[in-house]
């Protein structure tokens, strides 16, 4: 049964946004308000390892995104301790094997396009010594380091900066993430890259003619690093026409990873936002539409991490079999994990 296929796999979510919702709260709501709020959604979806992305909304940039940034990670050491029965922030695989063994959620902590370092990336040390494990330079402009895919035009490269990050990251155990760089920006990493990276939320291009999309040849050059695909749900991304907008759509890009780049080079990032969305933006400024993508547009039942059983359902009727569904849901990513996070080169 699918039931107990999900319940028996390890279910990793590369990117959920919702310490952008607990760090709005006051700091002595953050561990009940994740409690209350996100904790039953997570248990009900079957998660068992979350990546907890750091985005910093444009309102702290450029002058408070480095403090913002603190907060945030402060935010997400005090909701674990807060939860300590039931989540841990791991720092390596060790660690996530540990909670997992407890039955407590492995939470790990990502940097999402980093612009509270700008190009200062002496302090990747002091990030990663807070628990960072997972990092992006860019979202969907320009950051010190590189392009996001936005700006796609420009087919500007990394800066040095840039390079000098990925560097670092790979000295310091800190896996690289593809997700939003600019199509040059890709390239560029993928020429330099000499440890796995991943691409924590991101759809096939083939299927989705959008820039946030990944092309055929970067997903065979991210999965020839060792890395992983993880298929971002983003309704908007995984089709152009709302009749798309399905869990049956949602495999199609799986599959499509799956054909380009290999079984054990996919996994799941769902980049579950419209909650978030709600809980941050004010009714006054409303406004989700990204690049031509209502960000606020979710598949039936999968407008959050409880509906995540669904996509089980889904891979086994398209066919995969028992072993396939389960390296995709989590185990792919956790073996990613277990070899690369704070790992020094």
């Amino acid at each position: 049964m699918s039931a107990d296929l999900h319940r028996d796999a390890v279910v990793a979510d590369a990117h959920n946004d919702l310490l952008m919702a607990v760090s709005a709260r006051p700091p002595r709501q953050w561990a009940s308000f994740f409690r209350e709020r996100w904790l039953p959604q997570l248990h009900e979806g079957g998660v068992d390892l979350q990546v907890l992305p750091v985005f910093i909304d444009d309102q702290y940039r450029p002058e408070g995104a480095l403090r913002q940034t603190l907060r945030m990670i402060e935010c997400a050491h005090t909701l674990a301790e807060g939860n300590a029965d039931a989540v841990r922030l791991c720092t390596d695989g060790a660690q996530i094997d540990q909670a997992l063994s407890d039955g407590r959620i492995a939470l790990v902590l990502a940097l999402e396009s980093a612009p509270g370092l700008d190009a200062s990336i002496e302090l990747l040390p002091t990030l990663y010594r807070l628990g960072v494990r997972v990092a992006s330079i860019a979202h969907w402009g320009r950051t010190a380091l590189a392009d996001g895919s936005g700006e796609d035009a420009t087919g500007s490269r990394l800066t040095a900066a840039g390079v000098e990050a990925l560097r670092e990251m790979e000295r310091l155990g800190i896996i690289f993430d593809v997700s939003h760089l600019s199509a040059s920006g890709v390239q560029h990493v993928l020429e330099l890259a000499t440890r796995p990276v991943m691409a924590t939320h991101s759809s096939a291009r083939a299927l989705r003619d959008h820039h946030r999309n990944l092309t055929d040849d970067q997903i065979r050059a991210i999965t020839a690093t060792g890395g992983v695909v993880c298929v971002n749900f983003l309704a908007g991304f995984l089709s152009d026409d709302p009749v798309g907008y399905t869990v049956d759509r949602l495999v199609d890009h799986i599959e499509h990873v799956v054909s380009v780049g290999g079984i054990d080079h996919v996994g799941l990032g769902p980049d579950f936002v419209r909650e978030v969305m709600h809980d941050v933006t004010p009714p006054c400024c409303e406004g989700f539409s990204y690049s031509g993508v209502d960000i606020m547009s979710t598949l039936p039942g999968l407008a959050g991490p409880s509906g995540l059983p669904l996509v089980t359902d889904a891979l086994l009727k398209h066919g995969f079999a028992d072993d396939e569904v389960v390296k995709i849901l989590g185990d792919n990513v956790l073996r990613l994990f277990r070899a690369e996070l704070g790992r020094p080169a």
